[in-house]
Parts: structure tokens; sequence; C-alpha cells
């Protein structure tokens, strides 16, 4: 078993430990960039140091866990920075998770408990897959994207680099949510939205 790194320490990066503690993974810590956490300890899970300490750990599988609302393209940015190769990222699926036997799923991706990814679909690498999400047949999921807890997308949705879907947030069958753009929490979304837009509502419409 290979051992595992988060990068992050804050409430993406606790859920992930959590869901790799019951997925029964070996958790070596967290690395985080904020220097008064070094040293320390969340939920009992050692902050062995910055980002760069990475590469004192070559063996080690990496996870960045890191974006909120306010800044959801950083995972994109720290994997940049890092340099990585794509096969240092690990997975963190949570045992309650359901992924289908023609679904993918890709590196560096996370599922929290009770995500259900149904046939065919497919999720990238760097995605954040918060509780209660369903994914259905034929969706893709592309790389970096973040799905908050409870969102639902219908068969044949496509989530380009980098989307940002709310908490609680439905998008119809065959929709397009562009590279860049944020759906608000709770949103319904009838039609395809364009890159870097921010939409809500029900039915969501643009903010800006």
């Amino acid at each position: 078993m290979t051992a595992l790194l988060l990068i992050g320490a804050g409430g993406f990066a606790r859920e992930t430990a959590e869901a790799a503690r019951a997925a029964h993974l070996e958790l070596l810590g967290h690395l985080d960039d904020d220097p008064d956490r070094w040293n320390t300890a969340v939920d009992g899970v050692p902050v062995l140091g910055g980002s760069a300490e990475v590469a004192a750990y070559p063996d080690a599988a990496v996870v960045v866990c890191t974006g909120s609302p306010r800044d959801f393209d950083s995972r994109r940015r720290i994997t940049g920075r890092l340099a990585l190769p794509r096969d240092r990222y690990g997975q963190v699926l949570h045992p309650s998770a359901v992924v289908a036997s023609t679904a993918t799923v890709g590196r560096g991706t996370v599922l929290l408990a009770g995500v259900v990814v149904t046939a065919a679909a497919s999720v990238g690498d760097h995605v954040a897959v918060m509780p209660q999400v369903v994914i259905t047949h034929d969706d893709v999921v592309e790389d970096f994207c973040t799905i908050a807890a409870g969102v639902r997308l219908g068969g044949g949705v496509r989530l380009e680099r980098g989307a940002y879907v709310g908490s609680g947030a439905l998008v119809r069958e065959g929709v397009t949510v562009g590279a860049g753009a944020l759906i608000g929490m709770g949103s319904v979304v009838t039609r395809d939205v364009p890159a870097g837009a921010v939409w809500v509502g029900n039915p969501a419409r643009p903010l800006r």
C-alpha cells in the first residue's frame, strides 16, 4: 500500500483525510503553505511542512485538497507548480462511494461519502466531489472541477475544465457548463453555461 500525502490542511483536506481513514489508506500527513500550521496536527494528522516538502517523500502518493468558491482554481495552480508526473497522484474514494464498472475516475480525484457515479461516466484528474453527489450516465467531468455536496447531474452533462457547481444544484441532462464557470448553490441549470460565467437561481441565469 502506497502512503498518502494531502496538499492542504483546510476543510476539504480534513474531509479527505477522514475518507482516507475510512478506506484504510496509510496517511502520512498534510503539507500546507501556511507556516502557522507547520508542526501542528489537524484532527490528529500531522502538518509536515509546506507543499515544497513533497520532494522529501518521493514514494508517497499525492492528492491536492484545496479549493473553495472564492478560489476554486487553486488545485490547478498547485499541481502546475509542483510539476509532478501524473502517476504520483493517488485517489481517495470513500468506501460508501459507488462507481459503475463502466465509469472512470482520474488521478488526484476525491469522491467523498455517498457519491454515485453511474454508467459510462468519466471523472477527470484532480476533481473534488463532495458528499451525496450523483453523476449520471455518460456525464463528462473534466479535470480540476469541483462538485459540492448534494449536486445532481442529469445524463450526458459535461462540466468543462475547472468548473464549480455549488451545493444542491441540479443540472439538466445534456447541458454543458463551460470551463471555469461557477454555478451557485441550489441553482437549477437548464441550458448551457458559457466559460467563466457565474450563474445562479431557478432557472439559473447569469449573475455577471
